[in-house]
């Protein structure tokens, strides 16, 4: 009895240990390589080290996963080997190796002097990477605005400066009846009081107004002398076009490597958890306070994944009448959201009409009507985005839903508002309502002799004020509520607490600032040099909030995500931005009293006129370029292409989804060999490395 009972488990484990060999042997016919250790080629050069299958670039010797008396092998042996290559191939090899090494001495260079890279390794290290994306991101476009800048200079502001005293040309156009049209004179006559040059500054007004800030300022001066012909208002054009097409290939460079890092990362729910356990640690972190922070920033991403899976569980369990009634409560709660986003547009739009009316009033009165759009939008991005929180809390999603969610409601407020004052001004400027005060010059004159000087004022006014408040909130309200929580003791510190550094609308600030850039940037060319010092100044009063005011928050974002979602939120104000450029550009009258475009119908109109000016073989060029001939089949050369890239992307999806499988096939191996000689073990009466264990914990107490 015994001996069949010993016998029973024996055979199991006899069947078992076959079939685990016949799955082990027939998975092996189907790998390639010998993967019984690292194979290297001994007789290629120590730059050319690579396999013989490698499909990739060749690896170096110093990357690959051997040991340092294996690598002092294989180099003594290719030091030793007398290659016989032609002078073509060594003369190839020698220029590879130097262009290598001139590639690793580059890239070390440039890590070491990049911008704050102290500071962000720092802060990486105290709070981890969710608040050093934030500070990344804003060194991004602290870089952005700078060489946007550059290009502007170089192009606009330069020239401009250089051929101020130039005769300007003789584009011009019947200005019989117009002569009210052409009335501008921003010059203030005589003595001022003394804070009225403060309050210009904020308001960019007086000596500000008409200045290289402004579009008023530059001329229609085409320069032409010893040959050299330089048109001032089609380089003023296509610079800021160049300009926007510029920050979009940033900005979509940036996203593709985001996304490459999150498809890399990322993987459906079957291996989150592993993931997240064996391979979430952030080794940056130094400290205790930040080894706490980021096993708690664990702990609530693995408190999110099961309180997702928790609600999902639960929905799937509601009864109709229960889903009814939850899609009734969350749909009249978003239309409570919608009113309070709708009564913000409204407010801005009578905020921005009653301030354009008292244009003219002087004193500290004045400056308030001034900022009084500025004050709305900044008002309503702080409590709408406050309320729609605490309405989030009633509509039961699920924490990274509720997340979105609020994100979402706030960018569409953010960027609907600045929408919003847009509109609002280009109805004053252009007349909707066919007044008559757009009759005489099609637009509204009087009220905007060089409107584009005015709306770049508002935007100037907008990037300052967000900058104000900024510091304000660091110095009035940031750091005495550090004070009060860290020397008074009671309920209501307890419940208040440190200030957290909410990533999301910080990020969400940023977009916001860029996008009121872009939008003035073709009135206000010095706005990107105004947007670089205002982020280079918020940079370092952030970083020091961030370790003198705030915790880190408890509730993180995804990193992966997050970058995505912010480049995609900036995409959007870029394109709300590029709407008001084109609309600028093509459909309102330029102003006739100032600007490069004062005797043009439309901005748009350099381009052709300037093309007709071009050589007749220059002409037919660009008219083939334009033509069906060029055109079809330069789209059906892009159409092979695009299918050619969504084939060999879907061919290697399938080679990564067959490696994935691969690599579980491998772990379930070593899972059931495992088993198995713990069996082994046990019959054999060999101790376990669990008891081995609980022996040691024993001997030790």
């Amino acid at each position: 009895m015994e001996f069949s009972e010993l016998q029973r488990p024996s055979s199991t484990i006899a069947h078992s240990y076959h079939g685990a060999q016949q799955l082990v042997r027939l998975r092996s016919k189907s790998v390639v390589s010998n993967q019984n250790g690292p194979q290297f080629n001994w007789g290629s050069p120590p730059s050319e080290g690579g396999e013989e299958g490698d499909s990739g670039p060749p690896k170096d010797l110093r990357e690959r996963p051997m040991t340092m008396r294996l690598k002092r092998a294989i180099r003594e042996v290719q030091q030793m080997r007398v290659p016989v290559v032609t002078c073509w191939q060594s003369w190839k090899r020698s220029k590879a190796k130097s262009l290598s090494r001139f590639r690793a001495d580059a890239g070390g260079v440039m890590s070491y002097v990049a911008l704050w890279r102290k500071a962000l390794h720092k802060i990486g290290g105290h709070f981890g990477g969710g608040v050093q994306s934030y500070f990344i991101f804003l060194r991004f476009l602290v870089v952005l605005n700078f060489l946007s800048f550059l290009l502007i200079a170089g192009f606009i502001l330069i020239p401009s400066i250089v051929f101020r005293s130039t005769s300007t040309s003789n584009m011009t156009v019947d200005s019989t009846g117009l002569e009210v049209c052409k009335v501008y004179d921003p010059n203030l006559q005589g003595l001022v009081v003394f804070y009225q040059y403060f309050l210009d500054l904020l308001s960019g007004t007086g000596f500000m107004e008409y200045s290289y800030m402004f579009y008023g300022y530059y001329n229609n001066t085409v320069a032409d002398s010893s040959g050299f012909h330089y048109n001032l208002p089609l380089a003023y054009l296509l610079t800021s076009v160049f300009y926007f097409a510029f920050c979009l290939i940033c900005i979509i460079a940036r996203m593709g490597s985001a996304l490459r890092v999150a498809v890399a990362t990322g993987s459906g729910a079957a291996g989150s958890y592993s993931k997240m356990v064996f391979t979430g640690w952030d080794y940056g972190c130094q400290g205790d306070r930040a080894t706490k922070l980021k096993q708690k920033s664990i702990h609530y991403q693995l408190q999110v994944d099961l309180e997702e899976e928790r609600l999902q569980k639960k929905a799937l369990s509601l009864t109709l009448g229960q889903t009814v009634g939850l899609c009734s409560l969350r749909i009249f709660l978003m239309l409570i959201s919608l009113a309070l986003i709708g009564g913000a547009f409204f407010g801005i739009f009578k905020a921005t009409v009653f301030s354009q009316v008292q244009v003219g009033t002087e004193g500290i009165l004045g400056l308030f009507w001034v900022y009084l759009p500025s004050i709305v939008i900044t008002t309503g991005n702080f409590v709408v985005p406050f309320m729609c929180d605490q309405i989030a809390l009633f509509e039961r999603y699920s924490p990274s839903t509720t997340i979105i969610v609020a994100l979402f409601r706030s960018v569409f407020l953010r960027m609907i508002s600045l929408g919003v004052l847009l509109f609002t001004l280009w109805s004053q400027i252009t007349c909707f309502k066919d007044s008559p005060k757009c009759e005489l010059c099609q637009y509204n004159n009087k009220e905007y002799p060089c409107w584009e000087t005015r709306v770049g004022q508002e935007m100037y006014k907008l990037a300052l004020f967000d900058f104000l408040i900024t510091i304000a909130m660091l110095i009035l309200v940031e750091f005495p509520r550090r004070l009060f929580v860290d020397h008074y003791s009671c309920v209501l510190t307890r419940w208040v607490g440190r200030q957290e550094f909410l990533v999301p609308p910080n990020v969400l600030g940023l977009v916001y600032g860029q996008t009121v850039v872009w939008t003035g940037a073709l009135f206000c060319p010095l706005l990107p040099l105004i947007n670089t010092l205002k982020f280079f100044i918020l940079f370092y009063c952030k970083k020091v909030t961030l370790f003198s005011n705030c915790r880190p928050a408890v509730k993180t974002f995804r990193s992966t995500t997050s970058t995505i979602f912010f480049l995609v939120v900036l995409l959007f104000g870029w394109g709300l931005a590029l709407v008001a450029m084109i609309y600028s550009l093509a459909q309102i009258h330029p102003s006739m009293s100032c600007g490069p475009f004062r005797s043009l119908t439309m901005m748009w109109s350099i381009v052709p006129n300037t093309f007709y000016t071009l050589s007749l073989t220059t002409q037919d060029f660009i008219f083939y370029m334009g033509s069906q001939a060029f055109s079809i089949p330069l789209f059906i050369f892009s159409c092979v292409v695009l299918c050619y890239v969504a084939a060999l992307a879907t061919v290697y999806g399938k080679s990564v989804d067959l490696l994935k499988a691969q690599l579980k096939l491998e772990g379930r191996d070593k899972q059931f060999l495992v088993k198995q000689i713990e069996e082994l073990s046990r019959e054999m009466g060999v101790p376990t490395r669990d008891q081995l264990d609980t022996f040691d914990t024993g001997a030790a107490n």
